[in-house]
């Protein structure tokens, strides 16, 4: 029966083991001097030999002959190991054994002793995987282990694994495997086999694997079923790295900012059942490859691309400013993470090209309901130019119905009437001229609405009592009337007034000059309760005898 060539070549010693020797030397070492740990956590990126080092390490400390630390690979413990028939060498599949009774059962098992060898030992690949209440049962077991058994955990996303566990693990590294080791190790795997590998086709392998030697030696299976001979053209084909015209294409008039054509490329992919998902994927991985040509001298040595590609990517690197090449890998990340919660996904996708054509930023989301910068400035131009018109008008505004007179102007301004006691002081900009003006020079201010629903969320407490209020606003001057008179005393804070000017911006654009007036009649000057009842009964024809 064939077996895979990630199988079949798997190492079986620490010898074997590629560029991962800080940690094989290491854990041999513990082995000569007898001082292994309880438990191990074995953290990296997949393909770089977690479980071969887990699988080598239990091996080797049950070892009945060990040399140099490494397994002898002759004694009964290292045969039956290598098949896999040891029954104290437990592998479990933390994805798919990931329950709180899987857990449980570990735990009852633990207690018993080895059958056969020194140690029992549980590997637990992706470990990640648990649920919180299995990390909790296999944390009770770590603390306090029975002295004849051992944990090697192996994962690929340590930031999952809760803390308690980590801390009560030596924990090891994998790095990635360098492109030579990969590719050196690939013709050695090659000439095994009775394969020939030219030595450009297995460095295009060994970058495509990404740091994985599994990968790698998955992608040779593939390329060997084309063909004995593995050529550049094998690989690129088995590879899927061939092909990749229209990919290039898209990529050429998004650098030329041609609209038309970008549209017409993805037309054309849709049609041929092209994933829009993979393709941002493709893009981000092309546009990263541009950007390290771009940023390195040796960029080009760092990608996984046919000549010719990197021919095409050279030139867009040339073509491309840096500040150009990042805001299109943003974009495309956002979309990335948008097309997944879209219905209309071929829409999204062309809406971005679309503006990676037309060279338009990402911006913050924050920012979207503010005026641009340049808008803003224009504004401020304009007023500063109206109020050099009307610096020397000097009026008094009329006495609105129901209310004293109302200095609607900042302290230091034209303004010639004094605030009465229910009004609120504004906190104002730095101070500017400002003209005295009438009431009938403002204006309802029309976003009003949409500023109470947006401050309700950030102040919920303050737009309780702006309910049926009303503003009106006279170029950067605006007037509150409020009907809750506490309204006044919580603007008089200047943290209240500041975060109610900051929506205000958002949502108009202007930097507003704020005063407020309560239009809920002034009793503050009865004499007491007992005349405000007497009062009230008077005015609905309830006879009184106020001289009791």
């Amino acid at each position: 029966m064939y077996q895979a060539l990630y199988r079949k070549y798997r190492p079986r010693t620490f010898t074997d083991v590629i560029a991962q020797e800080h940690i094989t030397t290491t854990l041999q070492n513990q082995i000569k001097s007898e001082k292994t740990a309880h438990a191990y956590l074995f953290t990296g990126p997949r393909g770089t030999g977690k479980t071969t080092c887990a699988r080598i390490f239990a091996k080797a400390i049950n070892c009945r002959n060990p040399k140099d630390g490494n397994p002898c690979l002759e004694c009964e413990i290292c045969k039956e190991a290598d098949v896999g028939s040891l029954p104290d060498i437990i592998e479990i599949d933390a994805a798919s054994n990931n329950s709180v009774n899987d857990v449980r059962d570990l735990r009852e098992g633990s207690v018993y002793t080895p059958e056969i060898c020194k140690v029992k030992i549980y590997i637990i690949d992706e470990v990640h995987m648990l649920t919180k209440d299995a990390f909790n049962a296999l944390l009770k077991i770590m603390e306090e282990p029975p002295p004849h058994v051992k944990f090697i955990l192996a994962t690929t996303e340590l930031h999952k694994v809760i803390p308690t566990v980590i801390s009560r693990c030596q924990r090891f590294d994998f790095h990635r495997v360098a492109v030579k080791d990969i590719a050196d190790r690939l013709k050695y795997v090659a000439a095994l086999e009775n394969i020939s590998l030219t030595d450009d086709a297995a460095e295009l392998i060994a970058k495509t694997a990404d740091g994985g030697m599994r990968d790698g030696l998955s992608m040779l299976d593939t390329c060997m079923a084309y063909s004995s001979d593995v050529t550049l053209d094998i690989v690129s084909a088995a590879a899927g790295i061939a092909g990749r015209s229209q990919l290039f294409e898209l990529i050429k008039a998004i650098a030329d900012k041609n609209s038309p054509e970008a549209i017409k490329t993805v037309d054309r992919l849709y049609a041929d059942s092209k994933d829009l998902l993979r393709l941002v994927i493709e893009l981000v991985t092309e546009y990263r490859n541009i950007m390290m040509i771009k940023a390195l001298p040796e960029g080009k040595d760092t990608i996984a691309a046919l000549p010719e590609e990197i021919i095409t990517l050279c030139e867009l690197a040339e073509k491309l400013p840096m500040e150009r090449i990042t805001s299109i890998i943003i974009t495309l990340q956002k979309l990335s993470e948008s097309l997944s919660r879209t219905i209309e996904k071929r829409t999204a996708f062309e809406i971005a090209i679309i503006k990676l054509c037309a060279d338009i930023p990402e911006t913050n989301a924050v920012q979207t309901n503010a005026a641009p910068d340049t808008a803003l400035l224009e504004r401020i131009r304009q007023l500063e130019m109206r109020v050099a018109m009307y610096e020397q008008r000097t009026v008094t505004p009329p006495t609105p119905a129901n209310s004293a007179n109302i200095n609607y102007a900042p302290a230091g301004s034209a303004y010639t009437n004094p605030a009465p006691a229910n009004t609120a002081p504004a906190v104002p900009p730095p101070p500017t001229p400002a003209p005295t003006l009438t009431i009938s020079d403002f204006s309802p201010l029309p976003e009003w609405e949409d500023v109470l629903a947006r401050f309700a969320e950030i102040e919920p407490h303050i737009s309780a009592t702006l309910s049926g209020s009303s503003a009106l606003y006279y170029e950067n001057n605006l007037l509150i009337f409020a009907e809750n008179k506490f309204f006044l005393d919580l603007l008089k804070r200047k943290e209240n007034a500041e975060r109610l000017r900051a929506v205000l911006l958002n949502i108009t654009g202007r930097q507003f000059n704020i005063r407020a007036k309560c239009l809920a009649p002034d009793i503050s000057k009865e004499t007491s309760p007992a005349a405000r009842i007497i009062e009230t009964a008077k005015n609905n024809n309830i006879p009184v005898n106020s001289d009791e």
